[in-house]
């Protein structure tokens, strides 16, 4: 039997290579930001080929496996360390004189750019950076007050905040005269609004009425075209949903979620822009008398804000229930939960139940299966209450409290009834 030479052998370190596919993983934010990537196929300890099937593709933000031939990892599933080590190494990018304007008109659900709002804005910025010898700048117009500090990761190169009394609430007019002195200040190559129900869908319909554009609703692909005028063609969803329109790209635009990559490699400046001229005031025909409060139960959970969801860490089932009622949250469960009957089946939350895009979800008692995980990826903010420091619960979530999930909840709750009980105080008085 002859020697063997292994001193050109390629040592590999199946530690290392697992951490790099799990994504829960605590070091795996510290091995990516290193630019090691996971593999997408490896030999197993009995010779046979695996393949990671997260490395060819990921869940995108409205539940659609979204195809990345190259194996690496973007998008709303990266982990909280994983998306601030890659925010560190973007791409400056100041566009100062620029050939055209692309004008978005965000929803901004609750003050902050929601999923779709960033799908929109990437885009925006295909049509921008279309051609690199003549880029075009984003516009992104904003009405009232809002908590958004990411403007320019999202794409953004110009910032225009209209605020003021009369453009919060609904207030579809104020916002349709504004945009017409925006119009005729700018006039942007392009209007991209977002297709949906917080807004954009209305205000964009009623916008391109205003200007005497057919627009292109329910958009979800954009491609190059070199027999249409514009160069693009896009493709939208007809017939409520069950055949696609293809028709070449007007100027006004309501895309849906995941129409395009949201912008995640490049920093742009986002610098303020003030309109050169008064704004008009529109005419106010409509009155908003402000919200109408709801029972949170009768919220769908697919559209609820705010979701406090119990697990197989919780005993007294009453308790759960008088504190969602508290903290005015729609109820959500994990599979254990519902198959164990404590929690409807239209409660549960998951892949294999509903997926959720609450801006605040609470997790209580719940470990963290993979299909639940992949039902909350489109939350904002997760907080996990557990005892188990370790679970994969606690390592998704922004923040994480350990101890007894139940004595926990019952605490907050009460905080919060005392807070709301001084604050009527204070109103009276």
């Amino acid at each position: 039997m002859s020697d063997l030479d292994l001193s050109s052998a390629v040592r590999r370190d199946p530690r290392r290579e697992w951490i790099l596919r799990n994504r829960l993983h605590p070091e795996h934010a510290a091995l990516a930001a290193t630019g090691a990537a996971s593999p997408a196929e490896w030999l197993g300890p009995n010779g046979v080929t695996r393949r990671d099937p997260r490395a060819v593709g990921f869940i995108g933000p409205n539940g659609i496996r979204r195809i990345d031939r190259s194996g690496a990892q973007h998008g709303a599933g990266a982990t909280p360390g994983a998306r601030a080590a890659a925010a560190d190494n973007r791409q400056r990018i100041e566009i100062d004189d620029p050939a055209f304007v692309i004008a978005v008109v965000p929803d901004l659900p609750g003050g902050r750019l929601s999923s779709h709002d960033r799908d929109l804005l990437g885009l925006a910025r295909r049509l921008a950076d279309a051609d690199p010898t003549a880029p075009g700048a984003v516009v992104a117009i904003t009405f009232g007050e809002h908590r958004e500090s990411d403007f320019g990761g999202a794409g953004v190169d110009r910032l225009l905040s209209l605020s003021g009394e009369r453009f919060s609430g609904y207030a579809p007019e104020a916002r349709l005269a504004a945009l017409g002195s925006v119009e005729q200040e700018l006039t942007p190559r392009h209007w991209l609004l977002p297709d949906s129900t917080l807004g954009g869908g209305e205000l964009g319909r009623r916008l391109a009425a205003r200007l005497g554009e057919r627009p292109a609703t329910g958009v979800w692909q954009l491609e190059t075209a070199a027999d249409s005028d514009s160069g693009w063609r896009c493709t939208a969803r007809g017939a409520a949903g069950s055949s696609d329109i293809v028709r070449p790209l007007p100027r006004m635009v309501l895309a849906l979620a995941e129409c395009a990559e949201p912008v995640s490699d490049t920093l742009h400046a986002a610098r303020p822009l003030e309109a050169a001229h008064s704004l008009p005031e529109g005419l106010a025909r409509i009155e908003d008398l402000g919200e109408i409060a709801i029972d949170p139960a009768e919220v769908a959970l697919a559209e609820a804000e705010f979701v406090l969801s119990a697990g197989n860490g919780i005993r007294d089932w009453d308790g759960y229930h008088d504190a969602a009622r508290t903290l005015g949250a729609a109820e959500g469960a994990s599979r254990v939960a519902v198959d164990n009957g404590f929690m409807p089946r239209n409660r549960q939350v998951g892949a294999t139940g509903t997926w959720v895009s609450a801006r605040v979800y609470i997790a209580v008692g719940i470990s963290g299966a993979v299909q639940h995980l992949q039902g909350i990826e489109r939350c904002d903010k997760v907080i996990a209450i557990n005892l188990d420091p370790n679970c994969d619960m606690v390592k998704r979530a922004d923040l994480a409290v350990i101890g007894d999930a139940e004595a926990i909840l019952a605490t907050l709750a009460e905080r919060v009834a005392a807070w709301r009980a001084e604050q009527e105080t204070r109103h009276v008085a």
